[in-house]
């Protein structure tokens, strides 16, 4: 269910980007990744390159050209000539492919081909529009990945706590059995203190532990506060992509 919901948000944010462009969408949704950090190579754009010209996969090179477009708008014209350069080296070597599958019979591979042939001509003549939409797109799966990331420290944080109260509590139950074991040895005097130093430790107990679920219950809080603040902000993002 996760994994659904996850692929339909993708596909939301796409389509929204690229709006009644069907084929601007078409050849976008093979090439934008939902967690781009993951997915792109780590590798320098040129050494990517310098591999798919050995290879003739020219893919990871592409994907890297996208992406760093996408983050380095003031190098946008460069950008468009390396993209452009990539696709003009990918079209034969996807032919020369082609014509091997054709003759092997193997006509769905041939016909994939066919369609990433089209496909690179487009980013080609489109290269701009292939740009602009990544940036956007780009721009929010990355805001998406350090909210995540920010959540799930939260998250781990709360987790800590929440150990650390069990801990605590345990430590104070433990020392609470071992005071009452040690009264049953006591005089009666000896016992009328130590129950008068029981109270004042099951107090001090009680306080700290107010205190501790006080600050879970902040905790909570800032918690939805920043949620809100981070709707806000996909809202207003939104509805700028929608204005331009």
């Amino acid at each position: 269910m996760w994994k659904k919901e996850e692929e339909k948000k993708e596909e939301s944010l796409l389509k929204e980007l690229c709006r009644d462009d069907a084929q601007l969408y078409d050849v976008l949704s093979y090439y934008m990744y939902e967690h781009p950090l993951e997915a792109i190579s780590k590798k320098d754009l040129n050494i990517l390159t310098e591999e798919a010209e050995k290879s003739g996969n020219f893919r990871p090179a592409v994907d890297k050209a996208i992406f760093e477009a996408a983050q380095n708008p003031e190098e946008r014209e460069r950008y468009i000539k390396v993209i452009r350069n990539l696709a003009s080296k990918t079209i034969p070597a996807m032919e020369q492919e082609k014509e091997k599958v054709e003759k092997e019979g193997l006509t769905d591979r041939a016909a994939s081909l066919g369609r990433g042939i089209e496909s690179q001509k487009f980013m080609s003549e489109r290269t701009g529009d292939i740009i602009d939409v990544a940036s956007k797109f780009y721009n929010e799966k990355l805001v998406e990945f350090g909210e995540n990331a920010r959540r799930e420290a939260r998250g781990e944080e709360r987790r800590k706590a929440e150990w650390k109260e069990w801990g605590t509590g345990e430590v104070e139950k433990a020392g609470r059995e071992a005071r009452k074991k040690g009264r049953r040895e006591m005089g009666r005097e000896e016992k009328r203190e130590a129950k008068k130093q029981d109270k004042r430790e099951e107090l001090a107990a009680k306080e700290r532990k107010e205190a501790r679920g006080e600050e879970r219950k902040e905790a909570e809080r800032e918690e939805l506060r920043t949620g809100e603040v981070e709707k806000a902000g996909r809202e207003a993002r939104k509805k700028e992509r929608r204005g331009n």
